[in-house]
């Protein structure tokens, strides 16, 4: 193990027994467990929206995952919800609102409801099944708001499939997009779990001996 591995070590070590020190086993410790990990996978979701702020590819943003890992991860069903909307609506008061907001927010919730199927399941298979699923919803729901109410194209069947035609250049980098940020939230927050049990879900709702 080189010296920064090694360092990380001691200081996850020592994170976990000044956990043990202050919280002996008991309801006290497994509070303070549950708020650690919510803190942590609060942090995640905040930092995944205000990457909407930097520069990037164009559709190559933490969106979807961002709702996907909220949905999977935080154990309140309402919060899941709440956490990565109001973090979405933070970051666009910065980037600016458009008619198609609706479209956005609801394609949002919708893989946020997808993340709560993979909850038991978060392994590599069903985790790229559910991103590549995100990117189909979120592609589908968003170009039928632009169909819509973007004034761009007829209210005709022909008028929709062109809408959908021009949208299909960017569907590559909004799969890329998902497929980048999933394995980054997902694998980061596994890797910090391995080295910090405490933020295990079983742990949390459980306690640590």
């Amino acid at each position: 193990m080189d010296k920064r591995g090694g360092t990380i070590h001691s200081l996850c070590d020592a994170m976990r027994g000044r956990l043990a020190e202050q919280f002996p086993a008991g309801p006290k410790r497994r509070e303070s467990m549950t708020q650690s990990r919510f803190y942590v996978l609060a942090g995640f979701v905040l930092a995944a929206a205000a990457m909407r702020l930097m520069p990037h590819p164009w559709n190559f943003t933490p969106v979807a995952a961002m709702a996907l890992f909220a949905g999977a991860q935080i154990s309140h069903r309402g919060v899941a919800f709440l956490l990565p909307l109001a973090a979405m609506l933070l970051s666009d008061l910065v980037i600016g609102f458009h008619a198609g907001m609706p479209f956005v927010y609801g394609a949002f919730a919708m893989i946020v409801g997808l993340g709560l199927l993979l909850r038991e399941r978060i392994r590599p298979l069903p985790l790229l099944g559910a991103s590549l699923t995100a990117s189909t919803v979120f592609f589908v729901v968003t170009n039928l708001g632009v169909w819509l109410v973007g004034g761009l194209y007829p209210m005709t069947g022909p008028g929709l499939l062109a809408a959908f035609t021009a949208a299909l250049p960017f569907f590559a980098h909004t799969l890329a997009g998902d497929l980048f940020y999933a394995a980054l939230l997902f694998g980061a927050f596994a890797l910090l779990q391995r080295s910090l049990p405490m933020l295990r879900e079983t742990a949390a709702a459980g306690g640590a001996g």
